[in-house]
């Protein structure tokens, strides 16, 4: 009887590549971690951009249809153009206060659901993620700064079409053009970050500012029309 194959019984074969991670796999998750990251900054810039462009685009659009509005009924260019200032003021105003209001009151939320994490879990890393995540919230006064500028710059356009014709009918026409070329551009950047089809998304921008403006222009018309002193 053979005692050596008894007594000195054959170990098992351990296969430790499939227990130890290769270095291939970690460089691969690494980079999946990375690409991951770069995706989700990118998106996060699109949308404030995206954001940026609606801004101006609202202080385009109301701009021009309260300058048309009230050009409707006075033809000098002075109170047109202190119409429009007034507007680009009101709005970047408006635009500010709100985006502050709303992104302060996402802030809270998130800060409370940090908070309600942090008593939760104690751990040291746990604790480290909960203080990476404060330094990633929005920034009420910059989002306010960044609408009441994106307003100011699209109200501008109308302002600089007008101020310097006085021929009460030209000056209609070139604001009126130059609002409609804007309303393109604008409208064309908000479908190339929203992904959406560019000539199709343009021209339901712009076809929306026409209505916008018209009607403003008609309805101011008519009121005029009707002997109130304005």
């Amino acid at each position: 009887m053979d005692t050596t194959n008894a007594n000195n019984p054959q170990k098992p074969q351990i296969d430790y590549n499939q227990i130890l991670p290769r270095n291939d796999d970690i460089d691969g998750q690494n980079d999946n971690e990375i690409q991951v990251e770069v995706i989700h900054d990118y998106s996060k810039r699109a949308q404030w951009l995206r954001a940026a462009v609606l801004g101006a685009n609202d202080g385009l659009l109301s701009t021009a249809s309260l300058m048309l509005g009230v050009g409707a009924v006075r033809q000098d260019a002075k109170t047109m153009i202190l119409t429009g200032a007034a507007g680009l003021v009101a709005g970047a105003c408006s635009m500010a206060i709100g985006e502050f209001v709303s992104v302060y009151s996402q802030y809270d939320i998130e800060m409370a659901q940090l908070k309600s994490r942090q008593k939760a879990n104690k751990v040291g890393d746990a604790y480290q993620e909960s203080e990476a995540a404060k330094k990633k919230l929005p920034n009420p006064l910059q989002a306010a700064a960044a609408s009441a500028f994106a307003f100011a710059v699209g109200a501008v356009v109308p302002l600089l079409a007008a101020a310097f014709i006085k021929e009460y009918h030209v000056r209609l026409g070139v604001v009126v053009a130059a609002v409609s070329l804007a309303l393109l551009v604008f409208g064309g950047l908000g479908a190339v970050l929203g992904r959406a089809p560019l000539v199709k998304s343009s021209l339901r921008v712009l076809i929306g500012g026409w209505l916008a403006m018209g009607i403003t222009f008609g309805l101011t018309k008519l009121i005029g029309l009707t002997g109130l002193p304005v």
